[in-house]
């Protein structure tokens, strides 16, 4: 499922950020600049990769020896309509035209792995995609599109499907440990759906930059799930945080608007491919949530 081009690690001429302000642009900046890596990030304010004369302005800026990264997308709390959906092709669209009229050396691409469906509860790179709402068919589709574009243009393509990602910085909110931490804070309580009892993967955001990392610098092709391949309740999730917490804290549970899902990674991919690669244990990463949101 994945190649590697460069046979040793090589820092990359320059690497090229679509994305600016959101969770994971943001870790790679930190993590990049730390390494002294040579960067160029483009953000909407900059270049607003929906916008028809984005492509002829997106190549200008690329150079041939440069790895492009795509972290720009709308997420499920800018929108889950069709617009939204439109818009997030649009910008897909923009970088195959600019790919396609001057070619990089290398992108990469965070999908989600939205892509898959609830019907399948262990997931490996080799499960069929089988989204059920918008945001699974944009990144799907995103992909793609974006496979086929380098494909022709001969650049190595990458697709990374993130889990559920956890950390300082997160601007989503979604339900799970970075909600967990913030209400923990704010309301001295934690809401779990039902008894909590949905099982799930979270993978530290310091994991996701690492991990992009060694994809870069082997200049990395094919799909890779960027998972911690260990999936926990939620209950369990809570019950952590609530030790770690300064203060006393209360676990509630609210009324679910479903069944139980359950969904698990296996990892047998990206250790063979990356075998140096140790993830962030689950209370190891939410002790520096718990400890970092103090800070704030």
């Amino acid at each position: 499922m994945l190649a590697h081009h460069n046979q040793a690690p090589s820092a990359p001429s320059r690497v090229v950020i679509l994305g600016r302000n959101g969770f994971v642009p943001a870790a790679l900046r930190v993590k990049f600049e730390a390494l002294g890596w040579r960067l160029l990030v483009l953000g909407s304010e900059s270049l607003d990769l929906t916008l028809p004369n984005s492509a002829k302005r997106l190549a200008e800026a690329i150079a041939p020896d440069d790895a492009v990264v795509m972290a720009s997308a709308l997420t499920p709390e800018k929108g889950k309509d069709t617009a939204t959906l439109i818009r997030n092709l649009q910008m897909a669209q923009t970088v195959a035209a600019a790919l396609a009229s001057r070619p990089c050396a290398h992108l990469l691409y965070y999908g989600s792995d939205s892509v898959y469906g609830w019907d399948t509860s262990v997931i490996d790179e080799a499960t069929p995609p089988s989204p059920d709402n918008l945001y699974g068919v944009m990144h799907l589709a995103r992909e793609l599109a974006l496979r086929e574009a380098m494909a022709k243009a001969g650049v190595p393509f990458c697709v990374l499907r993130p889990c559920a990602i956890f950390g300082t910085g997160d601007t989503h909110n979604a339900y799970g440990p970075n909600r967990f931490v913030r209400t923990a804070f704010s309301d001295g309580r934690i809401e779990l759906f039902g008894t909590g009892e949905d099982t799930r993967d979270h993978v530290h955001i310091d994991d996701v930059a690492t991990i992009t990392r060694h994809v870069l610098e082997r200049r990395t092709s094919g799909l890779l799930n960027l998972t911690s391949g260990k999936a926990v309740a939620f209950a369990r999730v809570a019950g952590i945080i609530q030790g770690l917490m300064p203060r006393k804290i209360s676990i509630v549970t609210v009324s679910r608007a479903g069944a139980a899902t359950h969904r698990s990674f296996t990892t047998a991919v990206r250790s063979g491919a990356f075998p140096e690669f140790a993830p962030t244990p689950l209370s190891d990463g939410l002790a520096r949530l718990v400890s970092e949101h103090r800070a704030i």
